[in-house]
């Protein structure tokens, strides 16, 4: 249910698109921008490299593993031969000692193994919204810069979604889209052939429109 503000707030803005001559004329462009972030050479990057530090994490804990498989078979072994009745007291109590240090470190590895992997989780985590968070404002500055060039007044995000899952966006002839534009010039500063790439898949992209048309 639309509370009586957001009515008002959606009929002020209607207001404002299509209001009389003394209001200036509105442009309104789109932009896919989920197809950019999906396309642009930064965000392979950034999971290239979230990947790789994933799996360094993960060789870590499995040396971390191994030393705790390891101090609990020691710790195992200690503990029956500190109760070897065919060893001397003194030699028992010698082992019995020994197997409470096995026994402190193995806890401390526990503790250790816990507090790694949590921190590996939120490490990652971090660094992953970090990255989407930097490419995000990438692509919206060189979507504002494109929009300010053109004389557009706002630009709309076809790929948005509002609470219900719903398209924001419901049609668009998609004339004055920016999305290849955009796409092209944040790619164009990829290395190698990334770029080429790219222009490939906006090819394919478009020729599938084009035959769509048909």
């Amino acid at each position: 249910m639309i509370n009586w503000s957001r009515k008002w707030f959606i009929g002020l803005f209607l207001f404002s698109l299509l209001g009389g001559p003394a209001l200036a004329e509105v442009k309104i462009a789109t932009v896919d921008t989920k197809k950019i972030f999906e396309l642009y050479w930064k965000k392979k990057q950034a999971e290239a490299s979230l990947k790789e530090r994933g799996m360094d994490m993960e060789r870590e804990m499995k040396n971390m593993l191994e030393d705790y498989k390891k101090a609990k078979e020691d710790y195992s072994t200690l503990m029956s031969t500190a109760s070897d009745q065919a060893a001397s007291p003194e030699e028992r109590e010698r082992r019995k000692k020994e197997a409470e240090v096995k026994l402190k470190r193995l806890r401390d590895l526990e503790e250790t193994i816990d507090q790694y992997r949590r921190q590996s989780s939120m490490t990652l985590d971090e660094q992953g919204k970090r990255m989407t968070s930097n490419i995000i404002k990438e692509i919206q500055a060189v979507v504002s810069a494109k929009a300010k060039a053109a004389g557009f007044t706002m630009v709309l995000d076809t790929a948005a979604e509002a609470l219900t899952r719903a398209p924001v966006v419901l049609y668009t002839n998609n004339e004055n889209d920016m999305t290849d534009a955009v796409l092209l010039q944040l790619n164009s500063t990829a290395p190698g052939d990334a770029s080429k790439s790219e222009e490939t898949t906006l090819d394919k992209s478009d020729g599938k429109k084009k035959d769509a048309k048909k």
